[in-house]
């Protein structure tokens, strides 16, 4: 459960786990009184692994293939699997479809776009047929918009994608491969995480239960959640956090204080302090208390979450940024320290999407990604990891409404905010909210073959490529700290670009099979925290999918386990379907 969406995919109470829908407290109440109708108990929440304390009787569903998850993985592997002929299911923790694809990251990832092949390219082919239809330019002339990507045109007429995108053309895109290979979906589906969530025989899983008591049972399994919940429950070893740069003879792994290659620190001396220099006066709110460890040292702290707003500045399509409940605008004083210090990039990743909208993202040293509150997300119980997405709604929430409305805001900043609020005709059953939370980073697995940062610069040959990445090692802030000088400083911001694109293991998707020798995981795949930096792009997770359910229908037809699969084989199937291996 990544984010709002995310809300879905992490819940791990019953009334968490249907709040998960992303809504409000409204929808939340509407859940737990349809839990309560359905004669669930819900005094239970608290299971740290979501069981509800209930024996259920359920339905056993059947597939050759079941996947959980609704990310934009988890449709492409379905998709994948029905093209070859073979039965699955998508068994969704969320009610909409996509990841973060359809939720609020318009402005793609893409690094160099001649890598991205077979049905992830497929999918920014069918962004470009939508917009060329007249009728979905509702807000703006298809002149008027441009043709700004990141570092390629958002259209590519001679290749016929289209990288830059609204949130509800892309679930669009997802639905329609739904319809058009009738595929098997159960939504609002929450793997049940207690001991007796997933079955396993020898290694092999039989079959998992869902919080609803339902069972699904298959001959292969993929998990393709930004979590990774089906691989921890089925025992499968992974980390959570950074590992120290001798682990794998890394160097930008680890704590990484005082390395700044993007904007988002604080390039001038800023005091942490409410009365500022004033020590015993106490933190300001959003710093740290604690040092922030030795540079190159592993810990357990992992890049920051926010939401990728989608915003609109056209006055027939936008809402203005409520109060709310429980804003407090003195947690953004270091906002206004910074705005007083001189800096002037509030708007510079309001990043332009079609019908006059944006794609917002985090920039500058004090922005939407909510720093340090996210440390327990990965492992936390479904109930938990509702409350860290509703401290990051009211965060971001808050900072919007205080930069429209707090008369500490620089003239200009505060008039040109003005402009701008959530669309009317984006995320409509969340008030224009998104229903994902942008999970970076959660649990990563260690598998068969591990990911790591000169793989990841395009400096080593990867054995047996099931795809391509190619997008800079790109890790956010993980903490914001004291430093030695008295002054606020943030930590773990790290950009470098690989020399060429390069290929990501076969082995990296798979599990030891002693672990487990039916299940791939192409989302939480095996790579080190800053490897994975670059790999964690959507495009990247799309390609993977399909290798992931390629490589599940081909070992199903032989009889064999994934990681004893001819990869011979598989690199033809891959092949013929348009996957780009090498370069």
């Amino acid at each position: 459960m990544p984010s709002s969406r995310k809300f879905c995919r992490t819940s791990s109470s019953i009334s968490h786990h249907i709040f998960i829908i992303r809504s409000g407290i409204s929808k939340w109440l509407s859940a737990s009184l349809l839990i309560v109708c359905a004669g669930l108990s819900t005094t239970n929440a608290g299971h740290s692994q979501g069981s509800t304390g209930i024996e259920q009787q359920g339905i056993v569903r059947r597939a050759d293939v079941i996947i959980y998850g609704g990310t934009s993985a988890a449709v492409i592997a379905a998709v994948q699997v029905r093209k070859m002929g073979n039965s699955v299911i998508i068994v969704s923790p969320d009610k909409h479809l996509g990841g973060l694809s359809a939720g609020g990251l318009g402005f793609t990832d893409t690094g160099n776009k001649e890598v991205i092949g077979g049905l992830s390219r497929e999918f920014y082919q069918r962004i470009y047929q939508h917009y060329q239809q007249e009728d979905a330019w509702k807000w703006q002339k298809r002149e008027e918009y441009g043709n700004k990507g990141q570092g390629i045109p958002a259209i590519d007429g001679a290749s016929r994608t289209m990288w830059i995108f609204e949130p509800h053309a892309a679930e669009k895109v997802f639905e329609d491969f739904v319809k058009e290979h009738h595929l098997t979906i159960y939504r609002n589906e929450w793997l049940d995480r207690s001991v007796i969530g997933v079955r396993k025989k020898a290694g092999n899983i039989q079959s998992f239960r869902t919080l609803s008591g339902q069972v699904y049972e298959g001959k292969m399994f993929i998990d393709a959640t930004y979590e990774g919940d089906l691989m921890a429950a089925a025992g499968v070893k992974y980390h959570v956090g950074r590992e120290a740069n001798n682990v794998y003879g890394e160097t930008h792994n680890g704590v990484q204080a005082g390395v700044f290659q993007h904007g988002h620190h604080f390039s001038v001396d800023i005091s942490p302090y409410k009365i500022p220099g004033d020590i015993k006066s106490g933190l300001v709110p959003e710093v740290h208390e604690e040092t922030p460890g030795e540079n190159g040292a592993g810990d357990s702290k992992i890049q920051a979450y926010c939401f990728r707003m989608c915003l609109s500045n056209h006055p027939s399509n936008r809402l203005p940024f409520a109060r709310p409940n429980g804003y407090d605008s003195t947690r953004y004083e270091l906002l206004i320290r910074v705005y007083k210090a001189g800096w002037s990039e509030t708007f510079s990743k309001y990043d332009p999407i079609p019908n006059r909208k944006t794609d917002t993202n985090n920039h500058g040293p004090f922005s939407t990604d909510y720093i340090g509150k996210n440390y327990d997300y990965p492992e936390a119980t479904y109930e938990r990891r509702r409350d860290i997405i509703r401290d990051h709604e009211l965060y971001q929430k808050g900072l919007m409404h205080f930069l429209q409305t707090d008369p500490r805001v620089p003239a200009d900043v505060h008039e040109k905010m003005q402009q701008w609020g959530l669309p009317k005709d984006e995320f409509v059953d969340n008030a224009g909210w998104p229903h994902q939370l942008y999970i970076r980073e959660a649990r990563r697995m260690t598998g068969q073959f591990v990911m790591k940062e000169n793989d990841a610069l395009g400096k080593t040959n990867i054995p047996n490529s099931i795809g391509m990445g190619s997008y800079a090692l790109d890790a956010h802030n993980a903490q914001r700290y004291v430093q030695k000088n008295g002054f606020v400083q943030n930590e773990g911001d790290i950009g470098v670009h690989p020399d060429k694109p390069y290929s990501i293991a076969y082995g990296s998707i798979l599990p030891k099979e002693v672990e487990c020798n039916n299940l791939l995981v192409p989302v939480c795949m095996s790579s080190s925290h800053i490897a994975y930096g670059s790999i964690r792009m959507e495009p990247v997770f799309m390609i993977l999918a399909q290798s992931a359910a390629t490589a599940a229908v081909l070992a199903i037809r032989d009889k064999v386990s994934p990681q004893r699969l001819s990869y011979s084989k598989l690199k033809a199937v891959l092949l013929k379907d348009g996957q780009r291996l090498t370069q």
